[in-house]
């Protein structure tokens, strides 16, 4: 058994709308301005506008102090560093998730949203100190070079990773594309250690993995990278594929513990379980950050249209997963099934700085199709179903979510949540809860009045 780590880093668990192309994914959803947004929330009222003398007192201010660490501190200050900590604390201040990314963060990010990374190919974990592979990824220079699951490497470029951090181990192995690595291995059964010399390539990060539990489909999306959808699409694809054309008797659709990712990747995914009516709406101070999405007919829905879909969620299903649980319950596409989610209902712009890295600014609020705002509130789930938690993670398997973030944003006469919600998912599929509550329900084997959704 173990506690997934719920990744909830202003890096992880934002929402992200990218500055610039959302996705090179050709959109299945039409964008227009949101109607009705007076029916939402009312608008902030703005403060008094400050004269701008005091404003220009404030940066003299700035500059005061920032003169008086240079010359006064007791060791001579580093002025970049010194700038880029005030920027960061200007950002913080708004909220949880703005930011300052200096520009290795800024890298990092980009990689995370993308999906691609130079790297081997090498899906790892660590064990005793040693880092075991767990698979090599299919079409890779690892997958290519012969590298097998189970086998340990112990060194690479000829120093020894025992000692290393897992991810002090992986950051070695990533690196610019067409760069070469010596990594050495040792394989059970084999003598001595084997030696490998690769050629980092582009590797593209799965979001997406497939199994099927008897006839019942488990779909797997850990994030709302670029490869959100394509993953989707291809699943479901290979499913049919390998029932020879025939349905699974349901789908399940397991967003638990998904951090979030890209707001465009959230309506691909919905919009590949739904057919038309909106998937989302976003509200902000803006114009142009007001606008709805719709779902559109396609091949990939009308496919699966008669399926029967479950989601999973959880404390640590945020943002991007949140609109489309959002989304899929108020179409009554899906039923909900597990414990009430993040509740991160903000959208954040990700501003390239050049070469100074770039700043992450919330820039929206997003709304589901019935208008419901889920900041610091969350999805409640339509059939609550708790883990058996082990002892030793008895009280520490719950978080707060977005409520219990300092700073985060309110929305005045919203409640807000108090209590946790849990992110534990056993390692073992068998002692999974809300999976096999979930597969027994569209076996028939479990009935509850909200499944299967019913249209109003």
């Amino acid at each position: 058994m173990r506690l997934l780590p719920l990744r909830v880093s202003a890096l992880a668990a934002a929402l992200l709308l990218s500055v610039g192309p959302l996705s090179a994914q050709p959109a299945p959803a039409q964008v227009e301005p949101m109607p009705d947004a007076e029916q939402l929330e009312p608008e902030p009222v703005a403060p008094t506008p400050r004269d701008p003398l005091e404003i220009y007192a404030d940066l003299n201010l700035f500059g005061e102090i920032f003169d008086r660490i240079r010359a006064e501190y007791v060791d001579p200050p580093d002025e970049q560093e010194l700038v880029r900590a005030a920027i960061q604390g200007m950002l913080t201040s708004l909220d949880p998730h703005s930011g300052y990314l200096p520009p290795a963060d800024a890298d990092d990010l980009r990689q995370d949203t993308s999906g691609e990374f130079g790297g081997l190919g090498i899906e790892v974990t660590m064990e005793e100190g040693i880092i075991k592979v767990v698979s090599p990824i299919d079409d890779t220079p690892a997958a290519k070079a012969g590298i097998m699951a189970n086998d340990l490497i112990v060194e690479l470029d000829g120093a020894q990773v025992q000692g290393l951090t897992l991810d002090e181990a992986v950051g070695k192995m990533r690196g610019p594309i067409g760069t070469d690595i010596h990594v050495t291995v040792v394989r059970e059964g084999v003598d001595k250690p084997l030696e490998f010399d690769l050629t980092r390539a582009i590797i593209a990060m799965r979001a997406v993995r497939y199994s099927m539990e008897g006839d019942v489909a488990v779909v797997r999306l850990s994030r709302f990278s670029e490869q959100a959808f394509v993953g989707i699409e291809k699943a479901i694809k290979d499913i049919f594929a390998e029932r020879d054309g025939v349905a699974p008797t349901g789908i399940i659709l397991d967003l638990r513990n998904n951090p979030g990712g890209l707001v465009d990747q959230s309506v691909y995914v919905a919009d590949a379980f739904l057919k038309q009516g909106a998937i989302v709406m976003t509200r902000g101070r803006l114009p142009e950050e007001s606008a709805r999405y719709d779902a559109q007919p396609d091949v990939l829905d009308a496919q699966i249209a008669d399926v029967p879909l479950v989601v999973l969620i959880n404390g640590g299903s945020a943002s991007a997963s949140e609109i489309v649980a959002g989304a899929l319950q108020d179409h009554k596409r899906a039923t909900l099934v597990g414990t009430r989610s993040f509740g991160k209902g903000s959208v954040q712009s990700i501003i390239s700085l050049g070469p100074d890295g770039a700043m992450r600014l919330t820039t929206a609020r997003y709304y589901t199709p019935n208008n419901r705002s889920i900041q610091a509130l969350g999805i409640t789930p339509d059939i609550e179903i708790l883990q058996v938690v082990p002892e030793e993670f008895q009280g520490r398997d719950e978080i707060i979510g977005e409520a219990g973030l300092a700073g985060h944003i309110t929305i005045e006469g919203q409640a807000e949540t108090t209590v946790g919600s849990s992110v534990y998912v056993p390692a073992d599929n068998a002692e999974d809860a809300q999976l096999q509550y979930a597969i027994r329900l569209i076996e028939g084997l479990e009935t509850n009045d909200a499944y299967p959704p019913k249209a109003e």
